[in-house]
């Protein structure tokens, strides 16, 4: 009778290689887990006789690989969000303005990139990896990313350029309208400064004292003393002067906080050479005061409102032209000659000849002197209204240094308040003060701070 024999058990080289597999198997899953999840690698076959497999050789190889899949899967799926990304600006950008073809292809461009998304969600719920080399997706991926910010870059260009074309539509809007604001003013302006009737003028009347009625008059000749230091400025800039040391001359060391603040310094001159003499009944006027010494009290504030409601609406140039020898007409050319120096005519026009002809009682009939008579008549009609009243009117400067007074000054400019911090004095006076009866008129100053000496 045979024995029966034990099968035989297998050969160590078998039971050793199916030992390598199973170990590698778990030294590989176990080393994805530490990233959170393991993508199945498909195995290559062990070749017959092949003596590295399951060497420690084989599995750092192994680890590579797996290391590769996963970072080419990681770049495979912010390169599906990057385009994602760009599909979704496409979609917003066909949306405003409103484009439908731009909006559908956008949209089927946004849908084919969830669904590449859904898809790599499922292979890595399935731990699958794609099949392709990992250097192969992690180049593709470059490539998408690459394309997704070049289109990115596209996207937001489009955009700054519809934004720049809607800024420079409003910007020429804007423009039309600040042109038509301007038309608008220089056709009051000259409204104001015309030779017609000013109807808050007609308002005024022969009292015993009305300082409302003369800070009327004092704002109206104000504003044309303005617009004849603009006309002035202008020329000066024409004839090339250098107005910072023009405007040093005329008040020295002067710190100013904007440049264009020395348009004051001009005015405060202008103000200065036309209300000197104010507080005189004829406003010193050679011949005049004699005259007017020969009327009582009563009969001089009449002859003074007569003036004024003979000058307030007529043009000032045709008024001198047809009474050169009047009042009036002395008032204008001694304040002009005095006012405007030969150097400075002659750098404007290049002659004298317009000196000439006022210094002959004949009166030019050029832009700079029509500006000049205007603002003369207005400084006047003020004048001839304040010897109308009863009550004394005089005109008063504050020294440069002096303490600002909410009293007696008014600041041209309001900034300077918030700058100063131990206090502020007087730099300059730019228009006059006045002093009708008991009323005080402010004077309007420009401030400098009071610099206070540092601590130690």
């Amino acid at each position: 009778m045979d024995s029966i024999k034990p099968p035989s058990a297998p050969t160590k080289s078998k039971l050793s290689k199916k030992c390598h597999n199973i170990i590698h198997l778990k030294t590989a899953t176990k080393s994805l887990s530490n990233n959170k999840f393991c993508l199945l690698i498909p195995q290559e076959k062990p070749k017959n006789g092949d003596p590295d497999h399951g060497s420690p050789h084989q599995c750092e190889n192994e680890k590579a690989k797996n290391r590769a899949a996963v970072e080419a899967f990681v770049a495979k799926l912010f390169a599906t969000i990057s385009v994602l990304k760009a599909a979704y600006a496409e979609l917003q950008m066909a949306q405003s303005p409103y484009n439908g073809d731009a909006i559908q292809v956008a949209d089927q461009a946004v849908v084919d990139e969830l669904k590449t998304l859904s898809q790599l969600k499922h292979s890595f719920l399935r731990k699958q990896v794609d099949p392709s080399p990992p250097h192969v997706t992690l180049l593709l991926s470059e490539i998408q990313e690459q394309q997704s910010l070049i289109k990115m870059y596209e996207i937001n260009r489009k955009k700054l350029e519809s934004e720049i074309d809607a800024k420079e539509a409003q910007i020429s809007s804007l423009q039309k309208e600040l042109n038509e604001i301007i038309s608008y003013n220089k056709s009051t302006e000259n409204k104001l400064n015309s030779s017609g009737c000013f109807s808050i003028l007609d308002n005024v009347k022969l009292s015993s004292s009305n300082p409302e009625d003369f800070i009327t008059v004092l704002h109206y000749a104000i504003r044309s003393v303005r617009n004849f230091v603009k006309l002035l400025i202008k020329e000066m800039e024409a004839a090339k002067w250098d107005i910072d040391t023009a405007s040093n001359s005329i008040q020295p060391d002067v710190h100013f906080q904007n440049p264009n603040d020395r348009c004051f310094v001009f005015e405060s001159f202008v103000c200065h050479e036309m209300f000197d003499g104010f507080s005189s009944p004829n406003f010193s006027l050679p011949n005049e005061a004699s005259s007017s010494a020969d009327h009582d009290d009563h009969s001089r504030r009449v002859l003074h409102f007569d003036r004024f409601k003979k000058l307030k609406s007529v043009n000032p140039v045709k008024y001198l032209k047809q009474n050169p020898h009047s009042t009036f007409g002395k008032f204008t050319r001694g304040k002009y000659l005095r006012l405007v120096h030969p150097k400075m005519e002659a750098s404007f026009s290049g002659n004298l000849n317009q000196r000439k002809k006022i210094s002959a009682w004949e009166y030019p009939e050029t832009e700079f002197f029509k500006a000049f008579a205007e603002m003369g008549r207005r400084v006047w009609l003020m004048h001839c209204l304040g010897f109308s009243f009863e009550e004394d009117v005089s005109v008063f400067q504050v020294g440069r240094g002096a303490r600002f007074s909410e009293v007696y000054m008014e600041s041209v400019r309001d900034e300077m308040f918030a700058a100063a911090e131990g206090g502020l004095k007087v730099a300059f006076t730019v228009v006059p003060g006045f002093k009708v009866g008991k009323t005080v008129v402010q004077s309007q100053v420009y401030l400098s701070p009071v610099l206070t000496p540092a601590k130690r």
